[in-house]
Order: structure tokens, then sequence, then C-alpha cells
């Protein structure tokens, strides 16, 4: 059997694709979190329990309308993103200019309210959500056996953060966006809605993750708590890659996925701190983050 470094490849093979599809969360997470951080100066704490709340508005379609998966992965994030476009109007809106501290206390709250009402009507047990039949079944290439649902789960991730950078960098409404948080009165001058824009913007960041939640519903079980500690995580990635940096983010949120699963192949006690480990590392080189800009 061939082995890498004293590890069979099989054993390696998977563990990098667990890594891969963690990464793959933690991207479409962080790539939400750097849009409302970089765009709004939020630190949004209520980005994990607005990726739980896809999961479990998509749970409920199912049990309650029985609207499946696919309908779901668009629907829930609809939905998500217009709650988080009323959290912006009725209480981010409140404020807007003052020290991030605010916004991050406002958000941690809104996190423990939401929690706790999903924790006092479905427990914390969890739900299971079934895979779309279309995707269930793999792939045996030989070295290892590839799931048809994780391998759609890792390219629609690569997809989405791709073109959301493409929309933020490169097209007229992504310089409208930008534009919008750096000078905001000399946008308005020429006509657009500012605060428009910016309530579209959270509800964009908050509906990448609730897209991630309803992805991530099969994989895992739908419950009140699942995004508590993928939040943390996710959280480092975002300083890793650099506050508000959108290709920092994505990069960093699926190179930290990989790493993470190498770690549980040769060192797995480590597993668990090496993000953060990594984390440390880098802002005593580089305070910043890898892609951050320096103040």
């Amino acid at each position: 059997m061939t082995t890498v470094f004293g590890v069979p490849i099989q054993a390696l093979l998977s563990q990098l694709l667990v890594g891969l599809i963690n990464g793959s969360f933690y991207a479409l997470l962080s790539l939400g979190l750097a849009i409302i951080f970089g765009l709004l100066n939020i630190v949004n704490f209520a980005h994990g329990a607005l990726y739980m709340l896809g999961a479990l508005v998509a749970w409920l379609l199912l049990e309650h309308l029985g609207i499946g998966y696919w309908p779901a992965l668009i629907i829930s994030p609809l939905i998500v993103g217009l709650l988080g476009a009323v959290i912006e109007r009725t209480m981010l809106k409140r404020i807007r200019g003052l020290d991030p501290i605010y916004g991050l206390l406002l958000t941690f709250g809104l996190a423990l309210v939401i929690q706790g009402v999903a924790r006092n009507y479905f427990g914390v047990s969890g739900e299971p959500y079934d895979m779309p039949p279309q995707l269930s079944g793999g792939k045996n290439l030989g070295f290892m056996f590839l799931p048809n649902y994780r391998a759609w789960v890792v390219l629609v991730s690569v997809l989405l953060c791709a073109l959301t950078w493409f929309v933020i960098e490169r097209t007229r409404l992504g310089s409208y966006l930008r534009a919008s948080t750096e000078n905001p009165l000399l946008v308005q001058a020429f006509g657009i809605n500012v605060p428009r824009l910016i309530t579209l913007t959270y509800g964009l960041g908050v509906a990448l993750a609730a897209l991630a939640g309803v992805m991530a519903a099969p994989i895992y079980r739908v419950s009140p708590l699942m995004g508590s500690d993928l939040i943390i995580v996710v959280f480092a990635v975002v300083v890793i890659g650099g506050m508000g940096s959108i290709f920092g983010s994505i990069l960093t949120g699926f190179a930290l996925g990989v790493i993470e699963g190498l770690t549980k192949v040769y060192y797995p006690e480590a597993s668990s701190t090496v993000v953060f480990v990594i984390m440390a590392l880098v802002l005593m080189v580089k305070p910043a983050g890898l892609f951050g800009r320096t103040a």
C-alpha cells in the first residue's frame, strides 16, 4: 500500500477531501463576513446564527411545506437575506458611524437571541436533512471514493466565491458599493440611494451564510448550535486573510480547511487549534493579515 510519510494514501486523500469541504464552508462564511466588514465596517457576530437559520429554514420548508433541497437552496437564502435587511434597517442603521465594537456587541446579542429561540423550539439534538437523490452516491476514482454531494459542495462554493469577488471588485455595482462606504455624500450626490445599497450589502452577506447552511444541512445535522463553534473558526479565517479582504477570505478559507485536514492525519491532537496557532503567527508577522491593508 502506498504511503505518504507513513500514512496510507487513501486515508490522506480522504482527510484532504474532508478538509476541502470544511474549507468550502469557511470560504463562504468568511466571504460574507468580509463583505459586511469591508463595506459596512460591522463585525457581524450573528453570522453563525444566520448560517444555522439558513439550514433550519430549509428543514422547515421540507417538513411543513414539502419543499425539497433545490427550491430551498434559493428560497432559504432569500428569506434569511430579507431578515438581514430588516436587521440592518431597524438596528444596525442606528449605530452606523460608531465604533465597530457596538456592532459586534449588537450582533453578538442577536446571535444569542436567534440561537435561544431555536433551542427552545427545536432542542439541541438536531434533525436530519436528506441530500437530493440526484446527488446521492459517488464515484470510485481508484485511489478513493468521491461522494457526489461533497464534490457538488466544493464546486458550488468555488463558483460562488469567484462570482461574488468579480461582482464586488470588477463591476459598476461593486464600485458603487465601495464608494458608498468611503464617501457616501458624494455618491448620494450622483443620485444613488446609499442607504438601500448598504441594506442590500448586509442582506447579501447573510444570504451567503444561509446558502452555506442549506448546503451543510445534508452533511451535518440541522441543529441550533451548528453555527456557534464554526463562527469562531471563521472569524480566525477572516483575521488571517485580512479584515475586509474578500480575496484573502476566500483563499484563506479553502487553505485552512486543507491544512486542518492534513493536521487530523499527522497530528490529530492539534486539529482543533491549528487555525488559531496560524492566526497568532500571522498576526505577529503581519498584524493586518495576509491580504489586509495597513491603515
